[in-house]
């Protein structure tokens, strides 16, 4: 409780000051805003709307190149996924069985002995 009411008086401080150093501020001369600093400069010219406008255009340069980067890397995959998977016929483009010599004839003819040793 005594930490409570510590913290309270504290801000309560604090607050009193910030008021009197806001209620000071109005009596301050303001010879500093004869003239404009550069920021203010810098805001008020046309400077900020080039930068924009060239960041604008290369930034849909860059995006669409990106985009057509994008979709010849597609269609290079649905190419190498056409190659793999089956075409109307139900037989791969490419038969795997082919690439170890082995005949499908071959692998029937071990799948049914593999079959009727289990019987």
């Amino acid at each position: 409780m005594f930490q409570f009411i510590l913290t309270t008086i504290l801000m309560a401080s604090l607050g009193t000051m910030l008021y009197l150093i806001a209620r000071s501020l109005p009596r301050l001369d303001e010879k500093l805003s004869d003239k404009p600093g550069f920021l203010e400069r810098l805001s008020s010219s046309e400077i900020p709307e080039k930068i924009d406008t060239i960041f604008n255009g290369f930034l849909a340069k860059f995006l669409r190149k990106t985009k057509v980067v994008l979709m010849k890397f597609d269609n290079f995959i649905n190419e190498k996924l056409k190659k793999v998977s089956a075409n109307g016929n139900g037989k791969p483009k490419i038969d795997f069985k082919d690439l170890n010599g082995a005949t499908s004839s071959d692998s029937e003819k071990v799948e049914k002995t593999a079959g009727t040793d289990n019987n």
